[in-house]
């Protein structure tokens, strides 16, 4: 059995922990660049699209209205201010959300 003295347990669980923190600062980079690479691709792989499109105009008019119809009249018709219609104050709104998210009655 391997004995150390506390000193060089202490080097070695100060390397340990810098290269634990390397190793979880380089994933998180890594992470970010994908994310960056992966987004740059989408937004190449749709400019590319309508680029080359003898619709290009259309299919963007399309796009846009799309987007206000689930948006804005979505939202106006289906998706109603409950908070405001029956609470008057803060407090009453954040105790009724806590109750829901929590489960009690």
């Amino acid at each position: 059995m391997l004995y150390f003295s506390l000193q060089t347990y202490n080097k070695i669980s100060l390397i340990y922990n810098v290269f634990n923190k390397y190793i979880y600062i380089s994933v998180i980079k890594l992470s970010i660049m994908i994310l960056k690479n992966l987004l740059v691709k989408v937004f190449r792989f749709y400019y590319d699209g309508f680029r080359g499109s003898t619709l290009r105009k259309k299919l963007l008019l399309l796009i846009i209205i799309k987007l206000c119809i689930m948006f804005l009249i979505l939202k106006i018709f289906f998706f109603k201010d409950f908070l405001n219609t029956h609470f008057s104050n803060d407090t009453d709104k954040g105790n009724y959300v806590i109750e829901k998210l929590t489960g009690k009655n």
